[in-house]
């Protein structure tokens, strides 16, 4: 085993006064005075090496108890004292260090509380990953907006399949900011940064909703610009109108074999114009909608009532209407006009997508913080559709749709404040799904 430092001294104090002992045992055996004389001094060097060891090596007892301290990180405690200036002076020095880092911890404790706080706080969700690119910490917005609750210790990747907006997040740069949409429609900018942490690169991504903000602006675009095509058109078509009017009055001064042809071709021009006025005023109904007046509706008599008028339909285009999965899920407040209005689009979309010979599902079930309307079809009408395009104002997979059923539906479900979402479900079918949550 090998001797420590003050092992080491003692040794070589004590060979050496054994050494002395003995030169003076030989040397002076025959004179005892001065052989009692040589044998005190040997003692009284000894005991002061003695003091003097234990004195040199003091401040390494005060080194070895602020290394404990350390270890142990209590910053707050202090070393006392001893009885020697230069010692002392060690121990200021010591007891300053501790005293800056109890000083830094306090701030670095503060300013963790507070991030922690702005964290949770803060609408926006973040995600913060480990130097393997695993979660290592996420926010409460994190959790609800991205969906990721029960998923830290995983990577992105890992989490692709189940969640497909994992798959777009992982793929945003660094440095860089990307505009995301996931299958409900949702529009998120993620921006993908980084810190170090103990010398080594960490990535976050910092994750804002914009859907709101983007709908707003897009509604204030599209509501001017129909106001103004609107005006225009309805004026043309009450000039053009009053005009083909006038030819009709004079048609009786053409003649016989003159005036069938001319009243037909007028007639059809009139038709035209006339079905131009309409079809510029199915869209001034999403400008002119008003705000729902909200009253209790039983839902589930709601989808009857609709279920029960397209049964007909359903059944003269060989297409099956399964309305089995029925739960009673209460009365909610809801503007009945407008949400049967938005209901009739939704089945209306479902039937022109299974065109015949296929199924529509409606489903009304519970859900732990509310109720889940769905409607799902076999049409599979949105195969190779960029799902966040559909509510966009005017889009239409139809050959001859106006882009605005789906239009009209968004803007009543976002009247209501309802929850929604139209995707493919991979399987051949299409699902629309509304949640009702109570406030």
């Amino acid at each position: 085993m090998r001797l420590g430092l003050r092992g080491r001294l003692l040794g070589y104090l004590a060979t050496l006064h054994l050494v002395l002992l003995g030169f003076s045992v030989a040397l002076l055996i025959g004179t005892p005075i001065l052989f009692v004389m040589v044998e005190a001094g040997l003692v009284a060097s000894f005991v002061v090496g003695l003091r003097l060891v234990r004195r040199g090596l003091e401040p390494l007892g005060y080194t070895q108890r602020f290394h404990e301290l350390l270890q142990d990180q209590d910053y707050a405690a202090r070393l006392q004292h001893g009885a020697s200036a230069e010692l002392n002076g060690l121990v200021d020095t010591f007891n300053a260090m501790l005293h800056k880092l109890h000083a830094e911890r306090l701030r670095i404790g503060e300013q963790q509380g507070f991030l922690d706080r702005l964290l949770e706080a803060t609408p926006s969700a973040v995600v913060v990953f480990d130097f393997d690119g695993r979660i290592s910490l996420m926010n409460a917005s994190a959790h609800g907006m991205l969906e990721l609750a029960g998923q830290g210790g995983r990577t992105l990747a890992e989490l692709g399949v189940a969640h497909p907006l994992a798959a777009q997040l992982d793929a945003v740069p660094s440095g860089e900011a990307r505009m995301l949409t996931d299958a409900g429609g949702r529009r998120l900018r993620a921006q993908r940064g980084q810190f170090f942490d103990r010398g080594f690169r960490r990535d976050f991504l910092l994750v804002e909703e914009l859907t709101a903000e983007l709908e707003e602006s897009e509604r204030a675009t599209y509501e001017k610009l129909i106001r103004v095509l609107a005006h225009e058109v309805n004026n043309t078509v009450a000039a053009t109108g009053s005009v083909f009017d006038s030819l009709l009055f004079y048609s009786a001064q053409l003649r016989d074999e003159d005036r069938s042809d001319f009243t037909t071709a007028v007639d059809a021009v009139k038709r035209r114009n006339a079905s131009l006025g309409e079809f510029i005023e199915r869209f001034t109904r999403v400008v002119k909608m008003p705000a729902p007046e909200l009253r209790p509706v039983s839902l589930a008599a709601l989808v009857d009532d609709i279920a029960w008028l397209y049964r007909e339909p359903c059944r003269a285009r060989g297409i099956e209407l399964d309305w089995s999965g029925r739960t009673d899920v209460g009365e909610w407040p809801l503007d009945r006009q407008l949400m049967e209005q938005a209901l009739v689009n939704v089945l209306k979309n479902a039937m022109e997508a299974v065109g015949s010979a296929g199924l529509i599902r409606l489903e009304l079930a519970r859900e732990p913080d509310g109720a889940r309307l769905s409607v799902i079809d076999s049409g599979n009408g949105l195969a190779g559709v960029e799902v966040h395009r559909l509510f966009e104002p005017f889009f239409t997979t139809k050959k001859s749709g106006q882009g605005i059923g789906l239009l009209l539906v968004r803007e009543v479900l976002l009247r209501h404040g309802l929850r929604y979402r139209l995707a493919p479900t991979g399987s051949g079918e299409t699902r629309f799904d509304i949640w009702f949550t109570r406030n």
